[in-house]
């Protein structure tokens, strides 16, 4: 019993010392760095598209969730132009906005990809969450792609899968 104190107030104290990590998702990349500081030509095309994710899902029964990291891929599919998205918004399976990851237009270079991760801790979204971006290209000129993979592992067995984007009316 006395060996027991010896191994376990150590063991209390480190665990006391460390430090709730941020999430990823409330934590964004730098979008003042890709947010354009020019006038955007009003001669582009404009278009929204809707991106179902999964937070969470359900397991054995409608009781059990499994907990998903996302990632989110902003994909510029043009060889030579540039595209921008003017918003992207969280929502939850509720249609609750969640957060505003950035509300000035951003641009994506060529052939590029950003990312956008929700950490499998962020239970926010929850089973039936969502993304709408709204997005400007040139006219003639492939418009974005929005796909997002989540993920779960459970010791050697795991579990992922893959969503599209669809463009919507608004």
């Amino acid at each position: 019993m006395k060996y027991f104190i010896f191994i376990a107030l150590p063991t209390l104290l480190c665990i006391s010392c460390i430090q709730p990590r941020e999430l990823s998702s409330t934590d964004p990349v730098n979008w003042d760095k890709r947010t354009v500081k020019t006038t955007v030509s009003d001669s582009l095309e404009t278009g929204s598209t809707f991106l179902s994710i999964y937070s969470q899902i359900y397991m054995r029964n409608d009781e059990e969730q499994s907990d998903l990291t996302v990632t989110v891929s902003l994909h510029n599919p043009n060889l030579n132009e540039q595209l921008f998205i003017d918003k992207a918004v969280y929502y939850n399976t509720h249609g609750e906005p969640i957060r505003t990851y950035f509300d000035k237009t951003i641009f994506i270079n060529p052939m590029e990809t950003v990312q956008i991760v929700i950490d499998g801790i962020d239970k926010e979204g929850g089973t039936g969450a969502n993304f709408v971006f709204d997005w400007k290209t040139k006219k003639g000129t492939n418009e974005p792609i929005f796909e997002a993979v989540m993920i779960n592992t459970y010791g050697q067995q795991g579990i992922s899968f893959v969503t599209t984007g669809k463009r919507i009316l608004k």
